[in-house]
């Protein structure tokens, strides 16, 4: 009787295929100042705290920031004082879906690649769902490659079926400290804030409440003096592959979901909530890659 075994687009792929190779580091003698500026100017979430040569010894957040600023510990803190530690590592040949279910069990964003006894990279959701975008996009089921093929319309994943359905959202008059403690208790990366009429205004983001911090902004102070805009959003029955479109050229972490009215919103669709269906945009790269072996005539 042959026995089948479900994959998934990521089956098969290790994560040296996968990461990117640069780490971004900062030495442990640095202050939050100095890390707040090498985040915003290299564009991560993350780095990587190194004593010495490359020996790593930690790694500090833009969320460990967020807890810093919140606590009213001063910009000149050294990164050590707030540093999680040891760094979770994990090697190039290890398979990627392995990679994935230790960044799920830690509750961890990133982990970083070891060569020898030195980091040599780094793998974070955004490059997993490039590796998927890329895979969609040169898969013979996908929309710009389906006239080359003779495949009938494959099911496609819409943005309703991945993302967090619910939105956490304060007024513009909140203040920061409010909206630190819920982007905490919700463990976002961004909330939404609306205006005297409940209209979506802006977005505040672990980004803006850095920036805030390493600007002397007070953490009382209200949310729409730091919050971004416009809100990037698409439609909950949007194709999968167009919110990730819309999610890496606009390079950012997460974008809400509306619903019919655009100023209805019903989740949030985040890099975090693309990984974790190991697919494409349709069910395609699963379906299709369903392996039946010979168990024999049993």
């Amino acid at each position: 009787m042959g026995i089948i075994q479900k994959q998934n687009a990521l089956s098969n792929v290790t994560v040296g295929e996968t990461m990117r190779r640069q780490v971004i580091q900062t030495p442990v003698k640095a202050d939050l100042d100095q890390a707040i500026g090498r985040c915003i100017k290299y564009k991560v979430n993350a780095l990587l705290v190194a004593e010495g040569e490359n020996h790593p010894v930690g790694v500090i957040s833009k969320t460990d920031v967020m807890g810093a600023y919140y606590a009213g510990l001063p910009i000149e803190t050294p990164v050590s004082d707030i540093m999680i530690s040891p760094p979770l590592f994990c090697r190039a040949s290890d398979p990627l879906e392995t990679a994935l279910e230790q960044m799920r069990e830690n509750g961890v964003y990133r982990l970083y690649i070891m060569e020898g006894d030195q980091a040599a990279g780094a793998l974070a959701y955004p490059d997993i769902v490039g590796l998927l975008y890329r895979f969609c996009r040169e898969c013979r089921y996908s929309r710009g490659q389906r006239k080359k093929s003779n495949a009938q319309d494959v099911i496609r994943y819409t943005v309703r079926e991945v993302m967090t359905p619910s939105v956490k959202s304060f007024s513009e008059d909140a203040p920061l400290t409010d909206v630190m403690e819920g982007l905490s208790a919700c463990r976002f990366g961004a909330v939404l804030i609306r205006d005297a009429d409940h209209r979506p205004a802006g977005v505040v983001s672990k980004t803006d409440l850095a920036l805030a911090y390493k600007h002397g902004v007070d953490a009382d102070a209200a949310a729409g003096t730091v919050m971004s805009g416009p809100v990037l959003s698409c439609d909950a029955d949007d194709y999968l592959e167009s919110a990730i479109r819309m999610l890496i050229f606009s390079q950012v972490q997460r974008i809400f979901v509306h619903e019919g009215d655009s100023q209805r919103m019903v989740g949030v669709l985040s890099l975090s909530d693309a990984a974790r269906i190991r697919s494409g945009s349709c069910h395609a790269c699963i379906s299709s890659r369903i392996k039946v072996e010979d168990g024999g005539d049993g």
